[in-house]
């Protein structure tokens, strides 16, 4: 491959000031700077992040050749900015990976390269791929192993993780990934010193994957959100969560945050990893600054260093609601000029309302508020065209307290279904719920969604916060299944949940029955397919078998009952138990495995 054709890119990352709204104020300033540092250090594993997740298919050796290019670029610039290189301004990254030679034929991009600016950002960004089945599994090393590659050359270790990382998790945010890869490190140096190094990277790399698919499934959900329905819900989903958060903000301090919200989504949901890296600085240094006005309790945050700064106080804990603040407030419900109010701007209105009963109601789930914003508007659209409005809209209370009445009834249902099936028969059921009602997703998405269902519930049913907690952490198992972009398509009663109302997409996915579009396929390849190398599976390996066995037999059977499924999961088990016993666990294989293929197929 020729050298990559990347003169001047590094000006549009790194020094291009037309473009960009300077800071003017000396904090402004400090922080700006110290966020342009933290991009020019970081420059090539910003690269990877951003290439691995655009084309999710290129090779190591491919993105590591862009990121070594884009360091010395950077490295000559910063040197000399006079040269001629650092004086150009073409369109970022992509403009690079289509002057890659050979590689837009070979990832089958490149029509993306025909267009330019947003659109080709969006051809770019419609390529990733959520369902990365496409791509081999992640690569395990043996401890020995990984600590002797990470001490011969630390870099290319990192780098080769993040990419591998980047491009598993193409909708992840940059910061995210950045936050990830320092973890690892972390990790990486703590356990290769360990003598049992196995033990160590085992125990310490569950946080990391937990937090990695935490932020991988709300980012997702959030720019699910803001692609689908537009700015305006993204704004209602903060000030729901900047109010919760820091309940004694002002509605102006807060509307001039949420500006700078609404900016680095922009880039972070693209995936343009050097604008949402500004952006969420840019966020963070704004809350720091107003510290006195905003919140008490993030005085530790703000002192770390980017990103671990953002990430601090992201997962800090929520003020406490100020004393002075009544648990009601009735200029929403008993003030007679209501309508003429909301009239004047029906948006800063219904922010304000938001606002107002989102820092009164902290034990309320993100969801549960966005859906009594609606049914307040949906309200006042039909009482200020009554004859007498105040009366009409003197019910919004028991409007709010009937809407959430029936959340904490699904939110119930499904922790009593978590206490009466446990743990194991929970996640049985909601495989087979969730490939019934869209079973043209793939087997690892379906069982990823019937983990992710088993992990709010099991986080959330013992807590005293049940109902947020559930009804926050089951909404981004839904947004898994919708999606980010705005054109996944799974079936029209899926679709119509997506796409119909944000707030509400939890009651429309409860009403969910049997996908009546699919047609089951007359054999599942693999389905029946027995061999002895089930018997050299290790617990948890042969446990992901019999979970796809199940979900795969849903998808050949949609009809059969719960109770009618179940029976053939442990009919799969008895037959892997009793073959792997036998003298001739091959031969045993060959007799038995037919004979339940036809008992399954005749059911």
């Amino acid at each position: 491959m020729k050298q990559l054709k990347l003169t001047g890119f590094v000006i549009f990352l790194f020094f291009l000031t037309e473009s960009l709204n300077l800071p003017t104020k000396p904090q402004d300033v400090d922080d700006f700077s110290t966020t342009q540092k933290f991009i020019e250090e970081n420059v090539g594993y910003i690269t990877i992040i951003t290439f691995a997740q655009y084309i999710q298919k290129a090779s190591f050796e491919e993105v590591e050749m862009l990121a070594k290019a884009m360091t010395e670029y950077r490295d000559q610039c910063l040197t000399n900015m006079t040269l001629p290189q650092c004086s150009k301004l073409p369109n970022a990254l992509l403009e690079a990976v289509c002057a890659m030679e050979g590689l837009p034929k070979k990832h089958n991009f490149s029509h993306c390269c025909t267009k330019v600016d947003f659109e080709r950002r969006l051809c770019f960004f419609l390529n990733k791929k959520a369902d990365v089945g496409f791509l081999p599994p992640l690569p395990t090393l043996d401890p020995e192993v990984k600590c002797q590659a990470y001490k011969s050359n630390s870099e290319s270790f990192l780098s080769n993780y993040i990419y591998e990382v980047s491009r598993r998790n193409p909708f992840v945010f940059a910061p995210t990934l950045l936050t990830v890869n320092v973890r690892i490190e972390e990790m990486i140096k703590t356990c290769c010193e360990e003598q049992d190094k196995a033990n160590c990277f085992q125990t310490k790399a569950v946080p990391v994957i937990q937090y990695l698919k935490a932020l991988s499934s709300y980012q997702k959900t959030v720019c699910g959100a803001f692609l689908k329905f537009g700015p305006q819900v993204l704004k209602s989903i903060y000030i729901v969560t900047l109010s919760q958060k820091f309940p004694k903000i002002e509605f102006k301090e807060l509307t001039s945050l949420l500006e700078d919200v609404s900016s680095m989504y922009d880039g972070c949901c693209e995936g343009d990893a050097v604008q949402c890296i500004r952006g969420r600085s840019k966020v963070m240094s704004h809350i720091c600054s107003k510290q006195d006005s905003i919140s008490s309790k993030i005085k530790e945050c703000c002192e770390k260093k980017i990103p671990e700064r953002g990430e601090c106080i992201i997962h800090s804990y929520k003020d406490d609601r100020p004393e002075e603040l009544s648990l009601r407030e009735t200029k929403f419900t008993e003030n007679k000029n209501v309508c003429e109010e909301r009239n004047a701007d029906q948006d800063i209105f219904m922010a304000k309302f938001l606002y107002e009963y989102s820092r009164r109601n902290q034990e309320l789930s993100t969801p549960e508020l966005l859906r009594i914003a609606k049914v307040y508007d949906d309200l006042l659209k039909e009482c200020c065209n009554a004859e007498n409005p105040p009366d009409c809209y003197s019910i919004a209370e028991s409007k709010f307290n009937e809407t959430t009445e029936k959340s904490l009834k699904m939110v119930q249902r499904e922790c009593e279904r978590f206490q009466n099936l446990g743990k194991n028969g929970l996640k049985y059921f909601y495989f087979i719920r969730f490939t019934k009602i869209a079973p043209r997703l793939s087997t690892d998405e379906l069982t990823f969604l019937g983990e992710g269902m088993v992990t709010a519930l099991t986080t959330c049913c013992t807590l005293s916060e049940e109902f947020a907690c559930v009804d926050n952490l089951v909404d981004l198992v839904l947004g898994e299944i919708c999606g980010v972009n705005e054109n996944r398509t799974i079936n029209p009663a899926v679709d119509h949940c997506c796409k119909t109302n944000f707030a509400f997409r939890r009651p429309c996915f409860e009403a969910l029955e049997i996908d009546q579009t699919y047609m089951p396929p007359s054999a599942s390849p693999g389905l029946f397919t027995f061999h002895t190398g089930l018997c050299q599976e290790h617990n948890e390996e042969l446990q992901r078998r019999k979970d796809r066995f199940l979900v795969n037999l849903v998808k050949l059977k949609p009809e059969l009952a719960d109770e009618a499924l179940l029976p053939w999961l442990t009919e799969f088990s008895n037959l892997v138990d009793r073959c792997c016993g036998a003298a001739e666990p091959g031969a045993c294989f060959s007799e038995e495995g037919p004979k339940l293929a036809a008992k399954i197929q005749t059911s």
